[in-house]
């Protein structure tokens, strides 16, 4: 809770995964992927409850053991390649309305981001309050991918700027910030959510993260990448 406000850490956990099957309940660092999401969650000091929406029994299983909650299994049309995020966000607070269980802030994490720690929940939840956003999201500095050294690839192979002029010469710190939208965390007034249908519009806030917090976990290179900065962070505690 925060400023009297009842925050649920929602978990979408679909079953079906094309890049990396199983890669939710897949060991990294010695417990299954989805734990670390839910121990960051769970360690927070706002967050109220953390559910876990899944259509995976076997996924279920191991959230249960990691200490979290599966009141119900998610529906399969929810759980496809084309399903909605948001529709499975607002599928979870309608159960549990109609459960008698109602929330004012939701923070959405995603078992592929499980180098967020409680430190970066709780400091996004404030910076929200503080400013009094209506949502504030995570996102990261792009450095070498900024759109100042992209490139478009035309049909017969050739480079074209994507920002129209070659950066001949031009250093990272003589250009303009930009930040990338990454995992992490996701946090939002339940009801803005609703009428907003979404994380990002114009109330959204930014909490950013460092370069190495930034990896998502699609594929098995991600999940080697990701494991061996678990292991090395964790050397270096």
């Amino acid at each position: 809770m925060i400023n009297h406000k009842k925050v649920l850490g929602l978990v979408l956990a679909r079953a079906g995964s094309k890049g990396l099957p199983g890669k939710n309940i897949k060991l990294i660092n010695g417990e299954p992927l989805i734990h670390w999401t839910i121990a960051s969650g769970l360690a927070s000091v706002y967050i109220d409850d953390v559910v876990v929406s899944t259509d995976g029994e076997d996924i279920a299983r191991v959230a249960i053991q990691s200490g979290a909650e599966v009141p119900f299994l998610r529906p399969a049309e929810l759980a496809t390649d084309t399903a909605s995020s948001v529709d499975a966000i607002f599928h979870a607070l309608d159960w549990l309305i109609e459960h008698a269980r109602k929330y004012e802030i939701i923070v959405l994490l995603e078992p592929t981001s499980p180098l967020r720690d409680s430190r970066d929940i709780d400091t996004a939840l404030e910076i929200m309050e503080q400013n009094q956003a209506n949502s504030v999201v995570s996102v990261c500095r792009a450095e070498s991918l900024h759109p100042a050294f992209m490139y478009f690839v035309n049909s017969s192979g050739a480079l074209h700027p994507y920002t129209n002029q070659q950066p001949n010469g031009l250093r990272r710190q003589d250009i303009e910030p930009v930040y990338f939208l990454d995992g992490t965390v996701y946090c939002s007034y339940t009801e803005i959510l609703r009428s907003k249908n979404g994380f990002y519009h114009e109330g959204t806030y930014a909490y950013i993260v460092p370069k190495w917090k930034s990896l998502e976990i699609d594929d098995e290179d991600d999940f080697v990448m990701v494991e061996a900065l678990m292991k090395f962070k964790n050397g270096k505690a």
